[in-house]
């Protein structure tokens, strides 16, 4: 019950008699104030958040990369890879540094685009599963192409415009690395050209559209502008095309045009550096917020830049025994590359265009099932994250489209914030946690990367609710035709 002031009291001086609430009480006891707890949704955005340090996981692996390699077994140069890359990403890739400075221009950017991003309570949601979990999610949604992928790609396009290149390629599977860049490349005035695969470019056109807005040219891959396209097209003319095909095309591209480097979105090490200042918000919001270490750590895996840029902050923390989280990489079972994929080298794309690099993989070959998560349909995975998973640092698990779609709907029906595809894979799995933590009446604290908003990919959630969405989980994966190389 609560007492109120006496009919009497007088409203902003007008003499008008409305009661006003005078104090809360607890019920039953006339005196004693209530004690209000009030729960903190969202966390602080101040300027200083933003790292002025990216995190470099790689002096902190329990052990060491094994460095990309050509298929008779010799070791690639850094100057090899500077054919295809920027010089400045040459040397933050083979970097043992543990710390890399920020650009002062390259953290404006990030300043003017929105970081730091936000860290909310999923409170609602909490309510709705009935568990003693919290919930908090970090959202790359407010960036203005609606996911992390930013992050590097103003690094990159500041480090190409340095270094007086005119030109970008890339690949884009969802269109979410594409956006970036393209919104990157229109901020340090470089063009871009973006080969988007086939399916992706049919599934969803608005992405294509916002590229175009930004001004780079997109194509849809496998395409008839490289070789490497004409050559799958011939052999299959509705080939609805890879993250592997596209990289294989947008590097052809960079090869054969002067003035022109190759931007990749994920996989390197110096990308998923880069995407550190979205775990390293969370620890100092997390801190501010005043709450305890998290205890589980979730995040969705394609080639694994946003999952790294998440949790690699909070591994370190785990490596020198400061945190006792479990931290969990979900993946689609249509492309179940740290599941079920063998830890070898192979080509990073489709020709076998680019050096091999030791990791999980599926082949290079495969073509993963039209899933609409088309960020995560790709062979492979980070060779950093191979290494965590294989020492069990990282628990990687893998669902299917329709229990991901309808752990997204559960979300936003709470919470308010549609995830892309790709992001609902971590909602699936942190929706599972909070209801095991409800079945043990076990205290959680989880965290998970809301990778990315899915309001241009709504034509997957129309699929879903229309109940036209298919399940595929590939039965075998053929990896005999892979080059034999030790290291």
């Amino acid at each position: 019950m609560c007492r109120l002031a006496s009919s009497g009291s007088q409203f902003l001086g007008k003499g008008l008699n409305i009661p006003l609430i005078e104090a809360f009480f607890v019920p039953g006891v006339a005196d004693a104030p209530m004690a209000l707890d009030p729960i903190k949704i969202r966390a602080p955005q101040d300027e200083e958040i933003v790292p002025k340090q990216w995190y470099n996981i790689v002096p902190d692996l329990p052990e060491p990369l094994s460095p990309p390699r050509k298929p008779d077994g010799s070791i690639v140069k850094p100057e090899e890879l500077e054919a295809i890359f920027p010089k400045e990403l040459v040397r933050q890739e083979i970097s043992t540094e543990r710390f890399i400075p920020v650009p002062e221009e390259v953290r404006q950017a990030y300043l003017e685009v929105g970081r730091p991003t936000p860290l909310i309570r999923a409170r609602r949601l909490e309510e709705r599963l009935g568990t003693p979990a919290k919930i908090y999610f970090k959202y790359e949604g407010v960036l203005p192409t609606g996911a992390h992928k930013a992050n590097t790609a103003i690094a990159q396009a500041h480090m190409a415009a340095k270094e007086g290149i005119e030109r970008l390629t890339t690949e884009t599977g969802a269109g979410q690395w594409g956006s970036a860049l393209s919104l990157a490349g229109a901020l340090f005035g470089v063009k871009v050209r973006v080969y988007m695969v086939r399916i992706s470019y049919e599934q969803k056109p608005y992405r294509r559209v916002l590229m175009q807005i930004y001004g780079a040219e997109v194509v849809p891959s496998p395409s008839k502008l490289t070789e490497v396209g004409r050559k799958i097209l011939e052999e299959d003319p509705d080939n609805p095309g890879s993250l592997g095909i596209a990289i294989s095309e947008a590097i052809e591209d960079a090869l054969t045009h002067p003035n022109t480097k190759y931007s990749l979105g994920s996989v390197l090490n110096s990308v998923l550096l880069h995407q550190t200042v979205i775990g390293q918000e969370a620890m100092k919001q997390l801190e501010l917020l005043g709450e305890e270490p998290p205890t589980h750590l979730v995040g969705c895996v394609g080639g694994g830049s946003n999952f790294a840029g998440f949790t690699y902050p909070f591994i370190r923390e785990k490596l020198r025994g400061k945190l006792d989280a479990e931290i969990i990489a979900v993946e689609p079972k249509a492309a179940p590359s740290m599941t079920r994929g063998e830890y070898r080298y192979d080509f990073g794309d489709t020709a076998g265009l680019t050096p091999l690099i030791k990791m999980h993989t599926l082949g290079h070959r495969f073509i993963p099932p039209p899933i609409h998560a088309g960020g995560l349909r790709y062979h492979g995975v980070a060779p950093s994250l191979s290494i965590l998973v294989n020492h069990g640092i990282v628990k990687p698990v893998a669902y299917k489209q329709t229990e991901v779609f309808e752990a997204a709907r559960i979300f936003a029906q709470a919470e308010g914030f549609v995830a892309a595809p790709e992001t609902a894979h971590a909602v699936k799995a942190v929706i599972d946690l909070a209801l095991e933590a409800k079945k043990k009446n076990e205290k959680r604290i989880i965290v998970f990367n809301f990778s990315g908003h899915g309001l241009l990919d709504l034509k997957g959630y129309e699929d879903y609710l229309a109940g036209r969405l298919v399940d595929v989980e590939p039965e075998s994966f053929d990896l005999s035709y892979l080059p034999r190389v030790e290291g």
